[in-house]
């Protein structure tokens, strides 16, 4: 401790140097040694590989204790807001810091029913692509098209002007998956109604055609909510990163979206839910578990589901996801289904087993939501999409408080080089 300005010093000898480094302190969580001025003063850099040691900025949205299984969206536990609030009051709560109160929700969500329709030539957009694209690839695509139709909120420096495109892309990327999903499907689109709510709506435009009437069901439209509220923010990942990074240069927000879609689309972060689906198949019945499970041991078969690169407790939005699958597959399938009871029978050998609990392989959100979504209609190509839906909230919100924080500047990395020093060039005659 600094007894001069009462600020805590680390210390750090290097070479004949002894550099003094601030520590900052957050409201919770580990301290933070602040290294900005380590180049300046040492005329050396940090070294960290996938900055699992590095905070990459200051934030008040999310916070994740990996070792306690705990995720605090502006300090509410995330299974009190999926069992008691709704997705657009979580979306109100990142964007805005509070809990709205019931004016203030009412004005925000007819604001963003209102701007779920997209425009019409934007329609035409979707047609340039292959019948047999990927959803993932016409929803990356489609989020960063949305740049050239609303030049009246490209404007960063505008507050107000941030809002509305935060607004539009809360409410236009449900459209836009539903219509990935149309098309992939070879259906025609289904137009948003303001009348419904927001997983509601998304759901009728996934599931309606026009040869008979979509009937509306409560359990599955509240287990759409909670899941796009379990996936809705998760502090500094891959893909938020990206849209940090991304967003420092200035560029318009419809851009730093699509570029956090693109890194969430990579199968060891967006579509490890997909990847744990299709574990539980191969796996197939409750009988060949004990056979899968020594595979793993044997490190012959890769355990899907389990685990987390933060969490090294029990996933806090698994149990929320259990509850969830559940109550699905009570309403539109068997509650025998031999994919459950597979997932059920390979979790509580995963928390018992002490070849899984000594290397904290707990159950993870993903466990649980591919069988989920799979009962629910959606194809196992659409998972990664859905998690986009819901993450886009978190993405903008992130962006939003990077663009308004003084302390913000440009990402600009640096890089431990390997490569050969200085060396003089030889005109091709005369190599060997």
């Amino acid at each position: 401790m600094d007894k001069m300005t009462d600020t805590a010093i680390a210390t750090l000898h290097y070479g004949d140097k002894s550099l003094q480094l601030p520590i900052l302190k957050g409201t919770v969580g580990p301290d933070v040694i602040d290294v900005r001025k380590l180049y300046a003063e040492s005329d050396a850099f940090t070294f960290d590989p996938g900055f699992t040691s590095t905070a990459s900025c200051q934030s008040a949205l999310t916070y994740i204790d990996g070792d306690a299984g705990i995720l605090l969206h502006r300090g509410y536990p995330i299974d009190e807001l999926a069992n008691n609030s709704s997705f657009l009051e979580v979306c109100y709560l990142l964007l805005n810091g509070e809990l709205p109160n019931a004016a203030d929700f009412a004005k925000f969500e007819g604001n963003i029913t209102n701007h779920t329709m997209l425009h019409d030539q934007f329609d035409r957009f979707f047609q340039g692509f292959r019948r047999d694209a990927h959803p993932m690839a016409i929803v990356l695509g489609a989020v960063g098209a949305l740049s050239a139709f609303y030049h009246d909120s490209l404007d960063t420096s505008d507050e107000h002007q941030r809002m509305v495109s935060a607004h539009r892309l809360i409410a236009k990327i449900p459209t836009i998956a539903a219509r990935a999903y149309k098309y992939s499907v070879g259906q025609p689109f289904v137009s948003p109604r303001n009348d419904l709510g927001y997983a509601e709506n998304f759901l009728r435009m996934c599931f309606a055609v026009p040869a008979e009437d979509w009937k509306p069901n409560p359990t599955l439209s509240k287990a759409m909510d909670k899941i796009f509220i379990l996936h809705a923010d998760h502090e500094q990942n891959a893909s938020t990163s990206t849209v940090r990074m991304a967003g420092s240069t200035g560029v318009n927000p419809f851009a730093c979206i699509a570029a956090g879609i693109a890194a969430l689309w990579g199968p060891a972060h967006g579509g490890a839910n997909e990847e744990a689906l299709n574990m539980l198949k191969e796996i197939g019945t409750v009988d060949k578990i004990p056979e899968f499970v020594q595979g793993v041991k044997d490190r012959k078969y890769k355990l899907m589901g389990f685990g987390h690169r933060v969490y090294k407790n029990y996933d806090p939005r698994a149990k929320v996801m259990q509850e969830t699958c559940h109550q699905v597959l009570a309403v539109v399938g068997d509650p025998d289904e031999p994919l459950l009871q597979v997932a059920q029978e390979l979790e509580r050998i995963a928390l018992s087993d002490e070849y899984f609990i000594s290397r904290k392989l707990y159950p993870n959100v993903d466990f649980y939501s591919g069988i989920t979504l799979s009962a629910m209609g959606f194809p196992p190509e659409m998972f990664t999409v859905l998690f986009a839906l819901a993450r886009t909230v978190g993405w903008v919100s992130q962006w939003k408080e990077m663009i308004e924080d003084p302390q913000q500047k440009i990402n600009r990395p640096r890089q431990l080089y390997t490569g050969p020093a200085k060396r003089p060039y030889v005109p091709l005659d005369k190599r060997g």
